[in-house]
């Protein structure tokens, strides 16, 4: 998909404040700094549109982003690190399991993971929620351009079998730095629709 306009439409923490057209959304769902971010900003081309922290946590709210006015990115809070309180870290997980399980509109979850380690325990827990739920979730591998071609495969093998990944689920090597993937994960983002 060429990206010719993008930009954020709100941030929501109930239903009410949720946009109201009827467009696919895809949310973007990970850990605190997975990249989640990076990911947007490259994907719609924009430097800056997602905000980047370096500090765990920074998005607390679902955030709307309206792509060539066809569909919805939804950056929703980052699971793991974050330092805020136990009584937040719940509020957060109420507003993230109502959304994904109550919004027609949402089309599939990128499950966003850091193909230089392992998936974490938060991630697995993310993936069997998906799937328990049924919701269609597309996982991208990002940092790829940290890894060696040659040890590529070897990291794959090891996200797939931690996750257990069903066959027809679709995993994406995707780098920020370098663009690849891009075309892959628009394409398959694509299918969805």
């Amino acid at each position: 998909m060429k990206v010719t306009s993008s930009e954020i439409v709100i941030s929501a923490v109930k239903p009410d404040q949720y946009p109201v057209e009827p467009i696919p959304e895809f949310a973007l769902a990970g850990r605190s700094n997975v990249g989640k971010s990076s990911f947007i900003n490259k994907m719609l081309n924009r430097k800056g549109l997602a905000r980047i922290s370096s500090k765990p946590g920074k998005t607390q709210t679902l955030n709307f982003y309206i792509v060539n006015e066809v569909l919805h990115f939804v950056d929703v809070p980052g699971y793991g690190y974050a330092k805020v309180s136990k009584k937040e870290r719940e509020a957060w997980g109420k507003m993230l399991e109502t959304y994904l399980t109550t919004r027609e509109q949402l089309k599939a979850v990128l499950l966003i993971v850091d193909l230089r380690h392992p998936p974490t325990a938060d991630d697995i827990m993310m993936y069997d929620f998906l799937k328990h739920y049924e919701i269609p979730c597309i996982v991208i591998a990002t940092k790829a351009d940290k890894i060696s071609k040659t040890k590529r495969a070897q990291h794959l093998k090891i996200t797939k079998e931690k996750l257990e990944l069903h066959p027809h689920d679709t995993i994406i090597q995707f780098s920020s730095e370098t663009g690849e993937g891009k075309d892959k994960a628009w394409a398959t983002i694509a299918s969805y629709m």
